[in-house]
């Protein structure tokens, strides 16, 4: 006789998160979790305009050639959806100030929104789906997240790299308006798109800037595949070489996607700086000592860190140098304090000056201490404590129990700077009013189309 649960087997998890994804209704969630979703969408952008003359950005341009059907922030050249994700990806990844959300050590925004974006452009979707389609893919990317990473597997494995084609995936799946079957096929092969190595931190190679890139990429051509009648693993998840067999070592525990009616992606924050999200606490506690000092204070003398256990532990963030590229420094929670600290400020320009004697001399100053409470708090609070000692003998003291968010002016104000650097200030104001009214634009492929350059040249 055969068994009932050999008739009926149980759902995967692939399956079961093809069904939360395919029922989602915004609605039943209120309205914070889009007005989130909104805000991130506009700091992905103030980052992307801030980064276009970088490095980086001009070799993710110079990489991906001309096309059709997709815009890139910033600049005049049309390209192919995929390879516009790509660019766009980088460009939002480009300064270190992207989105977080600590619990599965993340920035899921630089690989959603290029995929989102390049994908408003093969159809007409709303911007009110656009808004929901990029919920489900953070809560998908955010919940799977927690349950792969931890510290050890993070030193390792770069997590955006590994959970953001996830989330991108889900979020793809949902706008195109795919049926269980093909997102769950659109989850399986953004699983075997899940990469990206955690070596870069320790020579600030330009590897990290480029994970994004991959993964958005990928997505939008797993995507593609899911809709032309592709099928991908159903135990993708928790099979025996599946994603948590192959990378985390262990067996994949049931994820549910918005657990008692949750949304993730209110647990994600934006980034005040662009530095290492386990830099971030330690040099806004850097920065509330800076009121204290004087022209008349004594010199520095010493610096004591206090931190979590997964901030110290995590690649390239316990550094003292030599600093021979900016990335090294970005990551360096003892770099951060020490330019705050010489500096008097909280900044990019905190990063330019990789051979400032004073900062450098400070760095040498700073020991990193593990912190119990921070440690237990994490990843719910990221708390960190700074100590300085002046030649005087006087000591002074600033701990927070956790990082403080960028606010919506501190972002909006940014983003009207850099998108007006780059396009006027009167295009900037008219992307963040389509933006801002994305939930009554009938089209949000009118977004990716505002955000490039006019097209001035041949090239186009």
């Amino acid at each position: 006789m055969v068994a009932a649960d050999a008739l009926h087997p149980a759902p995967t998890q692939a399956a079961r998160f093809a069904e939360a994804i395919v029922g989602f209704d915004a609605g039943r969630y209120g309205t914070e979790p889009l007005a989130k979703a909104r805000i991130c969408l506009l700091d992905f952008l103030s980052a992307a305009f801030e980064s276009v003359d970088l490095e980086w950005s001009e070799q993710a341009r110079a990489a991906m050639p001309a096309g059709s059907g997709g815009h890139v922030v910033g600049d005049d050249m049309l390209r192919s959806p995929e390879d516009a994700a790509f660019v766009n990806a980088v460009l939002g990844h480009g300064l270190v100030r992207e989105d977080m959300h600590a619990g599965s050590i993340s920035h899921h925004g630089v690989v959603i929104w290029p995929v989102l974006l390049a994908l408003a452009e093969t159809g007409s979707f709303s911007g009110e789906r656009l808004l929901a389609a990029a919920v489900v893919g953070y809560e998908t990317g955010c919940r799977i997240g927690r349950a792969l990473f931890d510290g050890a597997l993070a030193r390792l494995f770069r997590p955006t790299g590994l959970v953001g084609p996830l989330g991108a995936a889900a979020a793809g799946a949902y706008l195109l308006g795919f049926d269980e079957r093909k997102t769950a096929t659109a989850l399986a092969l953004a699983a075997n798109c899940a990469g990206g190595l955690n070596q870069w931190p320790h020579s600030g190679a330009s590897d990290m800037y480029f994970h994004p890139g991959f993964a958005a990429r990928n997505v939008v051509t797993a995507l593609q595949l899911a809709s032309a009648g592709a099928f991908g693993s159903p135990d993708i998840f928790e099979g025996e070489a599946g994603l948590f067999a192959a990378f985390a070592r262990k067996p994949a525990p049931p994820v549910t996607l918005f657990p008692n009616g949750e949304a993730d992606i209110l647990n994600v924050y934006n980034k005040p700086v662009g530095a290492c999200n386990f830099a971030q606490t330690a040099c806004q506690a850097a920065s509330r000592l800076v009121r204290e000092l004087t022209a008349d204070s004594a010199p520095i003398e010493r610096i004591v860190i206090r931190v979590s256990d997964a901030a110290r532990r995590y690649p390239g963030c316990d550094f003292t140098g030599p600093f021979e590229r900016g990335l090294q420094a970005k990551m360096s929670i003892q770099y951060g304090v020490a330019a705050t600290l010489a500096q008097r400020r909280l900044g990019e320009a905190n990063y330019k000056r990789l051979d400032d004697a004073e900062t450098l001399r400070l760095v040498t100053a700073c020991s990193l201490e593990v912190d119990a409470d921070f440690t237990s708090a994490f990843p719910k609070a990221q708390g960190a404590e700074v100590e300085i000692t002046l030649t005087d003998g006087r000591r002074l003291t600033t701990s927070l129990r956790d990082v403080v968010p960028a606010t919506e002016a501190d972002i909006r104000n940014r983003y009207r700077e850099a998108a007006g650097a780059v396009l006027g200030a009167d295009r900037a104001e008219e992307i963040e009013a389509a933006i801002d009214g994305l939930d009554r634009l009938p089209d949000a492929g009118l977004v990716p189309k505002l955000c490039a350059a006019a097209r001035t040249s041949a090239r186009a």
